[in-house]
């Protein structure tokens, strides 16, 4: 059923890999997430968490790196374990804290100089504009269904991402107290889960802000797009309920947010038909009713 979807999605959906170590621990700690393109203009969709650990990962390996230096300079002698122990002390370090985080963005651009984050307000979405990239890394961007009403329950979706960290180019070097990335291929493998819509999920308001679904989805899915077998995109997958059900963020709120934040997004084109020729939106230019339109 999902078949060509998939192949589809695979286009614009990338993994975000991580690597992590606990303050004294050598061992590297691996991780995974997952992140989805809307335009040719390097602006991705993921979900809130994502996006708060790549700020957080700026700041924890600076905050460390300063450790170290700091570290570098206490004289050796007899006091040498009473104040490392000491610095470790100020800045918090305990054998659970996280002392360093590093991101990668696997097959998302050529280079960067840097990735701009901007966090919903008040739901679980957040979008990533690369920055200084000559080349894109992914071959085509998502398409969002243009009417809400179709998605209802009943309606049997995708979700694809990355849940698997099996990627190994990564180590630790002793020798300069550092986790590094390797040259080595980022090798991971891809997972869709499919799932059938339970119910629509409301705000305070009355607005469908999100979408159940009957299968839960796992962590690592999180940030990576929500499909129909023709690659229309209805949502984000955003979390697992306590009832083991997929969560995920309705298109509308995607929407809205991309729109409110002049970003470009596509709508597909049977949808865009249907719509009025005078609409606000299609008029303002955000949204284009391209389809699937292939990057060159």
């Amino acid at each position: 059923m999902f078949v060509s979807a998939i192949e589809q999605a695979s286009k614009y959906t990338r993994p975000v890999f991580t690597i992590a170590r606990r303050f004294g621990d050598k061992k590297v700690l691996p991780g995974a997430a997952t992140l989805f393109f809307v335009n040719e203009e390097g602006w991705a969709v993921t979900s809130k968490q994502v996006a708060k650990m790549i700020i957080d990962a700026g700041k924890i390996e600076k905050k460390y790196a300063e450790f170290k230096k700091k570290k570098s300079e206490i004289p050796l002698g007899p006091d040498y374990d009473r104040q490392l122990a000491a610095l470790a002390a100020l800045n918090q370090y305990k054998s659970e804290s996280l002392c360093q985080l590093k991101v990668n963005f696997v097959d998302c651009v050529d280079r960067m100089d840097g990735v701009e984050c901007k966090v919903h307000p008040q739901y679980d979405v957040a979008l990533l504009h690369f920055h200084g990239y000559r080349k894109l890394g992914y071959t085509n961007y998502a398409t969002f269904a243009a009417q809400p009403e179709a998605v209802k329950p009943g309606r049997f979706l995708c979700r694809l991402g990355y849940p698997f960290p099996e990627f190994k180019n990564f180590r630790y070097d002793e020798e300069e107290d550092d986790i590094v990335w390797t040259k080595d291929k980022a090798r991971s493998p891809r997972f869709p889960a499919d799932g059938m819509i339970t119910r629509l999920i409301a705000a305070e308001e009355g607005e469908i802000v999100g979408i159940e679904m009957s299968t839960p989805g796992l962590k690592g899915l999180t940030g990576g797009p929500l499909f129909d077998p023709r690659g229309i995109v209805y949502g984000m997958q955003s979390r697992i309920s306590p009832l083991h059900l997929g969560q995920c963020v309705h298109m509308d709120v995607i929407k809205a947010f991309l729109l409110r934040e002049g970003v470009k997004y596509y709508e597909d084109e049977l949808g865009a038909k249907l719509m009025a020729p005078e609409h606000s939106l299609l008029k303002k230019g955000i949204i284009s009713g391209g389809g699937h339109g292939k990057m060159n």
